[in-house]
């Protein structure tokens, strides 16, 4: 085996990962971090709102008592840009098993005044700690075999604009949700994948804040194009992800006044829901 097959082989960790180098946040004072935003998750001509997410939940897990995410709800004010960024975390409530803070992500404008992209609220615990009892109807998603999906290698030509976060993904999509790929959406708001990193890191807390963002939008199956910036999206992280591929499930039901739902599940190789999440984004009608 060749020396480049070889480094192709080994699969990244957690810890050690281009999305934890690229997540990592550097403590600056108490409650202020220095983050450099990668560009390598931009797509169209924005960084991508999973990928902050992510970011601030690193912040918050150092800042609080707890380490997990179990809720995260937050606003996207402006649009992030690659490059030099500020969190500031405050501790609004430590528990004995949960605490709650909240978090704000800065960058500076062209005459350095100072910006604020994102706000978020969030609620951490231990989820290892909770018990094991499930009593759902919820059921996994439906998708073919992930030899029989397709991924953005096997598309049309790139979208306008950045598409970096492709190549950092594993994404193959259910074909019964591509027909906005080949000029013909069903008009349905679906959206269905097998997910993964693509240096292959397993699943952690941390990356479901990405999976519930990483899909293409559920507005090119309803036929429209375009960024669909995010609003405010909350998600809800249920337990840690057993190894293996997740796959990740998108639905919208209501697109009103140039805004849309999208209700995102995601589950893990062992068949179990382990987030969940809703966002409000918005679309350019005409």
């Amino acid at each position: 085996m060749s020396e480049a097959a070889s480094a192709q082989a080994v699969r990244a960790t957690i810890g050690d990962s281009e999305f934890d180098r690229d997540t990592a946040v550097t403590p600056r004072a108490p409650g202020v971090y220095d983050v450099d935003l990668s560009p390598g998750w931009t797509i169209i001509s924005a960084v991508n709102g999973g990928y902050l997410l992510a970011v601030l939940g690193r912040a918050l897990a150092d800042a609080l008592p707890h380490d997990d995410p179990f809720t995260v709800s937050a606003h996207y004010l402006t649009a992030s840009q690659p490059g030099p960024a500020v969190v500031r975390t405050e501790v609004v409530r430590a528990g004995r098993t949960l605490s709650t803070g909240q978090a704000s992500l800065f960058q500076y404008d062209d005459e350095g005044r100072e910006v604020e992209r994102i706000r978020v609220l969030a609620s951490y615990g231990d989820l290892g700690a909770l018990p094991d009892d499930v009593r759902t109807t919820a059921m996994p998603p439906a998708i073919p075999p992930m030899e029989h999906c397709f991924g953005p290698e096997d598309g049309p030509a790139p979208i306008d604009g950045s598409s970096a976060i492709t190549e950092r993904l594993m994404l193959k999509l259910d074909p019964a949700t591509l027909g906005w790929a080949l000029g013909a959406p069903s008009g349905r708001g679906e959206m269905r994948a097998w997910f993964g990193l693509a240096d292959g890191r397993d699943a952690d807390p941390l990356s479901l804040l990405l999976a519930v963002d990483a899909l293409p939008p559920t507005a090119f199956e309803i036929g429209l194009s375009g960024w669909v910036p995010t609003v405010e999206l909350t998600v809800h992280v249920r337990c840690r992800p057993a190894p293996g591929p997740l796959r990740v499930s998108i639905t919208t039901r209501n697109l009103a006044g140039g805004f849309l739902e999208e209700d995102a599940e995601v589950w893990d190789s062992a068949d179990r829901l382990v987030a969940q999440s809703r966002q409000l984004a918005r679309v350019r009608l005409g």
